[in-house]
């Protein structure tokens, strides 16, 4: 298992170096999610990177990944991007997205991008459909009766690296791209007791 950790730790560094690389010449935006677009898997932001490494089918896939074949050929990752800087309304660098939250688009415009996460490892069960390629970050910690624990596993694997699986998915951990390209390894253990105290770690600080 360290193995595969450490190959997709790999595959995280260069997905990060690309999404740098293409926000320096996208105006500093970060590549956009199939979130509202009806193109199919072309629109997904993993494609969008192409140009910037050898061959996106060797980086989009995590070695770990149990669905790994299924959306390999499917022609869908293993990594989604945090939504909180893959959607927004036509693009805009500041303001709102359509939900009414602040929109953090611009890789330039981020406050501290070594405490940011860009990119997460996706939940096994998202096999189905293109728009699964970024998180729903910006409804994980909404009022009450939403649990947050559950609504990150909804769309994250935090045990993605683990001996032995628990239920509630506390034993192991996951690994997480951050817009400064660090990549870090936290237990999952660690990612539940801060959904658990509400702090929203998908979001960028202020």
């Amino acid at each position: 298992m360290q193995g595969k950790r450490i190959a997709s730790a790999g595959n995280l560094r260069q997905i990060g170096l690309a999404i740098e690389m293409y926000a320096q010449d996208n105006r500093g935006l970060f590549p956009a999610c199939s979130h509202d677009s009806a193109i199919g898997v072309a629109a997904s932001w993993v494609y969008t990177l192409r140009p910037y490494v050898g061959d996106i089918n060797e980086i989009r896939i995590c070695p770990a990944d149990p669905s790994g074949r299924e959306r390999l050929a499917r022609g869908l990752t293993s990594y989604v991007l945090n939504g909180y800087i893959a959607i927004d309304d036509h693009h805009r660098h500041e303001g709102e997205d359509t939900h009414g939250h602040k929109c953090y688009r611009s890789l330039h415009g981020l406050r501290r991008p070594g405490l940011t996460i860009t990119t997460f490892i996706c939940c096994d069960r998202l096999v189905e459909g293109v728009k699964f390629d970024h998180t729903h970050s910006q409804e994980w910690f909404e009022p009450s009766p939403n649990i947050p624990w559950d609504a990150i596993r909804e769309d994250i694997q935090p045990d993605r690296f683990h001996t032995r699986r628990a239920q509630d998915n506390t034993n192991g951990s996951s690994l997480y791209l951050y817009a400064d390209g660090r990549v870090e390894n936290l237990r999952a253990e660690h990612i539940k007791e801060m959904a658990d105290a509400y702090q929203n770690f998908a979001k960028p600080p202020d």
